[in-house]
This record gives structure tokens, C-alpha cells and sequence, in this order.
């Protein structure tokens, strides 16, 4: 049963087949680049496109929007205390800014982040700091087959290696990232949670949770990991996050909003440095780069993040997205995790080789096929790092009905019936920074 019922309502058209190859190609073969109106369903991304509740529209129009010391960020502070267990908050404009906030103050060049799969943003922000994004994930993290609770967790086995490599005077920062976004947004469990802890105290490092999707990750918990089955959501939050030092957030997703993120940390000097970053780059500490209407809303998408009823339609939905797909015969990540499920378009297009980027031909012909919108992340967003070549679909929050999964579904099955007659793309134009270059880089077909 739904826990929400719908009050608004936005026109969605579907573009003509003909218009649908004319954007395709203006946009270069990479859908970042299509205007939102020509798509029909959105799965970009799940950051910052899902529904708000009326409780948040209504914390919109009591927004304190003064400059300093805003009644606003009061109630920012007072929710991430009361949900997270963080008293030392600083907000930024969305997740990429709290990013460079916390890891400017952090990591200086020459040093290594371990990450059990650290994201795009992640992946820039510690190279923009000269540094080296070393990745830990589980031995079965990129095995699509491999039916296993928590194959988002991170490996100290892999972490201990890089250490040993490179000397832990040289590793000041361990993130475990909640669900692991490159990992197919697979979940990581509190056990391994407190051997990373354990991990960091061992070589003196901070302790970094990336938050972002940390209501889904103790959902998974509820589900899958021995002695939590009767716990409340929000209690499993609670201490999963409980050992970190520090959290980096992306309001967009589970803060239920359109915009904003936030850090949060333990340590008084490191909240004061912080601090320092967040006025040279987002704004004065108690907005970040935010209008007090969204902190406001942001407060209470953060506790109603936790609501059982609201994660549990979360979770169902994209699982019947996955199911509905594996019964169609589309090669799947699996299990699903936790906001988006994750297509092999290495298995589905295994005639174009890597270098021709399958993910991305896959994502091109979802668009001409049915205005589906969706992103690669295999070798065209991550190149180098010998992932494999997925597609993720991205459930936006609250906002899609069974029909648009069900048409997402009837457009991947067309594509499939024609998969041997598709082609891959290649690279003309592209950013120097390779870590971002699937945000504006132009392909063509080969």
C-alpha cells in the first residue's frame, strides 16, 4: 500500500520518434546535454528531481531567510542532531559543495582517500585536492550475479593494501559511502560499518560517512542483517552514523529536497576550518549557499527520510522496476539496490567493445526509443578504472506511477529486439578533467 497520495500534478508529452533522433544528435549523444522537456521519463538521476510533502511546501513558506542566525538553520541543526547524532552543522548549496568543504579541510596533495567506491563528485574533489581516489569495495561488489546482502561494503583487506603501499602518514581520510552509489547503490551493513571504524582508528584516520542515502542503507539493514529485524529504521540510522567522525551530505537525496547538502562533523578545529571554506565558497556558515525556505524544508525531509512507510514504498518500487525488467529478459545487476537498478549493457550490447561504450549506446537508444532518460557509469563516466559498463536507472522519490515503469520496461524490451543492429559511439569532444567529462563530453556513433 502507498503511504502518500498525490495533490499535484505535471504534464509529461512524449516527443515524436522523428524529434527524438533531431535531440539525440543536437545534444551530441549525451542525454546530460537534452532539455528536460524533451524527456518523457527521467532517470538520470534521483538527486534533487523527486516530490516534496505538504509538510515541506508548508516549511518553504515559513523559511527565515536572514543573512546570519536564521530560525531556519536552527531547525537544520535541531534535525540532524535528532536524526543523525551530529551537533557541529555547516550547509552548502547541494552535495558537491559540502564535498569540496569538508574535503578541502581534510586532504592535502600527495595524500590518499580510500572509499569503498567513491562517486564521480567524490572522485573529482579529492584529484581537484591533488590527491589519489583509491577504491576498496568487496570481493563480489561488480559480480552482477552474485546474490549477496551487502556487496556495497568496504573492504579493509584492499584498504590495508593501499596502506601498505603508501604509509598510513599518507591516508588521512577513510569514507565508507552509504549505499555504495558505484556499486550499483548497493547496501553496506553495520557490522562492516564498525570494521571500517575500526580500520580508520587504526592508521589515525577521520572517519568519513557519505550520508546521502542513508535511510534506504538501514532499510536493507532491517531487512538483511541479523539482530536489526525489529528495529526501527531511524534507530538503525542512527547507529550506523554513529561511528563516523564526520558525515558529507546531499540534501537532494534523502533530505527529500531540491536543494542543499550539508557537513556535519565531531571535531571543533575541523568544524572550524570547515567553516572558513564555507564562507569562501558557499556563504556565510549558517545558510551555505541556501535560502532559508530550503534549509527549512531540508529539516523536515531529513526526518521524514526515516519513516518506515515512506523508505519501504522507496524500496518496492524500484524493486519492481528490477523484477519487471529480469522477467523481460534484460540483463540486471542483482539484487536491485536501493535507488535505482543498474542495467549490464557489456551483456546486452556484448557485440560493442568497451572502448566503444556500450553503456552509453544503450542509454542513447533508451532516449531514441522511448524518451527514457538514464546515465552510464562504466567506462565513459569512470575511464581507467575497469568497471563494468553499466546503465542506472534512477527512480526519482515520490514521483512516478506503475504506468511509467511499465513503459520504461516496453522501451528496454524494444531495444533488446533490436540490440545486434546497435552501434557504439565515440569520443570528439571532451573536458580536460577526465574524472567529469561524461557531464558535457559530445560523442558520435562510430
Amino acid at each position: 500500500m502507498k503511504a502518500h497520495k498525490t495533490k499535484v500534478v505535471e504534464r509529461i508529452e512524449l516527443p515524436d520518434r522523428e524529434a527524438r533522433e533531431a535531440n539525440l544528435d543536437e545534444a551530441g549523444y549525451n542525454v546530460f546535454n537534452l532539455n528536460a522537456d524533451d524527456v518523457y521519463v527521467d532517470l538520470l538521476t534521483d538527486s534533487g528531481t523527486g516530490a516534496m510533502s505538504d509538510e515541506q511546501w508548508a516549511a518553504l513558506l515559513r523559511g527565515d531567510e536572514a543573512y546570519a542566525g536564521s530560525e531556519s538553520f536552527a531547525e537544520l541543526e535541531s534535525a540532524v542532531e535528532d536524526v543523525m547524532g551530529f551537533e557541529r552543522v555547516v550547509p552548502a548549496h547541494q552535495g558537491r559543495g559540502a564535498e569540496n568543504l569538508l574535503y578541502g579541510a581534510l586532504v592535502d596533495d600527495g595524500d590518499v582517500v580510500l572509499n569503498n567506491t567513491h562517486f564521480d563528485t567524490t572522485r573529482a574533489h579529492v584529484a581537484n585536492q591533488g590527491a589519489e581516489a583509491a577504491d576498496c569495495p568487496a570481493e563480489i561488489a561488480f559480480d552482477a550475479d552474485a546474490d549477496a546482502p551487502f556487496k556495497g561494503n568496504f573492504s579493509v583487506d584492499r584498504a590495508r593494501e593501499h596502506v601498505e603501499r603508501v604509509g598510513a602518514e599518507n591516508v588521512p581520510v577513510v569514507v565508507l559511502t552509504i549505499t555504495n552509489n558505484s556499486a550499483a547503490g548497493q547496501p553496506v551493513s553495520v557490522a562492516n560499518t564498525r570494521d571500517a571504524r575500526e580500520f580508520a582508528d587504526e592508521i589515525d584516520a577521520t572517519f568519513v560517512i557519505d550520508a546521502c542515502r542513508f535511510a534506504e542503507n538501514a532499510y536493507f539493514v532491517r531487512e538483511r542483517e541479523p539482530g536489526y529485524e525489529e528495529a526501527s529504521v531511524a534507530s538503525i540510522a542512527r547507529e550506523q552514523l554513529d561511528y563516523a567522525d564526520a558525515l558529507v551530505m546531499s540534501g537532494k537525496k534523502e533530505g527529500l529536497v531540491n536543494a542543499g547538502g550539508f557537513v556535519a562533523v565531531r571535531d571543533p578545529d575541523l568544524f572550524d576550518r570547515v567553516k572558513q571554506r564555507a564562507i569562501l565558497f558557499e556563504g556565510f556558515p549558517t545558510y551555505g549557499g541556501m535560502a532559508g525556505r530550503d534549509l527549512a524544508a531540508m529539516a523536515v525531509g531529513l526526518r521524514e527520510a526515516v519513516d518506515l512507510a515512506r523508505v519501504r514504498d522507496r524500496i518496492e518500487q524500484v524493486r519492481d522496476l528490477g523484477e519487471r525488467l529480469r522477467d523481460a529478459g534484460i540483463p540486471l545487476y542483482w539484487p536491485p539496490g536501493g535507488h535505482a537498478v543498474y542495467v549490464d549493457a557489456g551483456e546486452m550490447f556484448a557485440h560493442v567493445p568497451t572502448e566503444e561504450f556500450p553503456g552509453q549506446a544503450l542509454v542513447c537508444e533508451l532516449y531514441r526509443e522511448g524518451g527514457v532518460r538514464a546515465v552510464e557509469l562504466g567506462e565513459f563516466a569512470f575511464p581507467g578504472t575497469d568497471r563494468p559498463d553499466l546503465v542506472r536507472l534512477a527512480l526519482p522519490r515520490r514521483t512516478y506511477s506503475r504506468e511509467h515503469v511499465e513503459h520504461v520496461v516496453d522501451t528496454f524490451a524494444a531495444v533488446a529486439d533490436r540490440a545486434d543492429a546497435i552501434s557504439g559511439l565515440e569520443v570528439i569532444d571532451e573536458p580536460e578533467m577526465a574524472e567529469l567529462r561524461h557531464f558535457s563530453a559530445r560523442l558520435q556513433p562510430v
